[in-house]
Formats: C-alpha cells, sequence, structure tokens
C-alpha cells in the first residue's frame, strides 16, 4: 500500500518563511508610504536598508526551501530536517534583526549568514551523501 508524503514539515517552515518575507515586505511598503516613495529608494538610506533586508530573505530562503523539501522528501530523519529548516530561518531572522538596526557588521546579521550558510550546505552535502 502506497502512501502519499505530505512534506508537513516543509511546509511548516515555508509558511513560516513567507511570514517573515511579508513582515519585512511590509517595512519596506510602509517606509515608501511615509515618504511617498513609488520606485527605487529615492536617495532614503532608510529604504535602502529596507529593501535589501528584504531581498536577502528572499535570495535565501527559496533555495534553502527546496533543499528542505528535497531532504524531508528523500525521507531524511524528521530531527535532521526540523534541524535544517530551524537553522535557516532562525539564520534568515537573525539576519534581518541585524541588517534592520545599523547597514554594518552587527553579530546578528553575521551569526544570521553564518546559520543560513551553514544549514545550505549542510543541506546540499546530506543530499549529495544520499545519492552516493
Amino acid at each position: 500500500m502506497t502512501e502519499i508524503y505530505r512534506m508537513q514539515i516543509t511546509s511548516l517552515y515555508a509558511a513560516l518563511g513567507a511570514l517573515l518575507v511579508i513582515a519585512l515586505a511590509s517595512r519596506v511598503m510602509l517606509r515608501r508610504h511615509s515618504g511617498r516613495i513609488g520606485i527605487g529608494d529615492a536617495g532614503d538610506s532608510e529604504l535602502l536598508r529596507r529593501i535589501r533586508v528584504h531581498a536577502n530573505a528572499v535570495e535565501y530562503l527559496p533555495l534553502g526551501l527546496i533543499l528542505l523539501g528535497l531532504l524531508e522528501w528523500n525521507q531524511f530523519a524528521p530531527v535532521y530536517v526540523h534541524a535544517c529548516g530551524a537553522t535557516l530561518l532562525g539564520g534568515r531572522l537573525l539576519h534581518a534583526i541585524g541588517m534592520s538596526r545599523s547597514s554594518g557588521a552587527t553579530p546578528e546579521r553575521m551569526l544570521g549568514m553564518v546559520l543560513t550558510l551553514l544549514a545550505v550546505v549542510g543541506m546540499a552535502v546530506l543530499l549529495i551523501w544520499k545519492q552516493l
């Protein structure tokens, strides 16, 4: 008897990631509205930072979620899938917090990038290992 695999773990992290992206996009929209800026950043450094915070999440989350889904699809133990999902999402959240506070290096931003890259590289290595 075949069972349909539902990808419940990936669904959780995709939903949480979507809420993070929407929250970051809302911050961009609020700044655009208050500054009456339609396109671009009009030289507003705060708006530019908010745009980049949002863009960074959008740049890394899709790849991470695809890898996470592939881990789950390949039936890695749920604890590994959750660990990777939490590391990815935690990294993106910390990065967003750190980058929102300053355009320079912050501990949150640096830790967020380390966690994000650790999750992405770790998932890639696990998937390669599984195929050998």
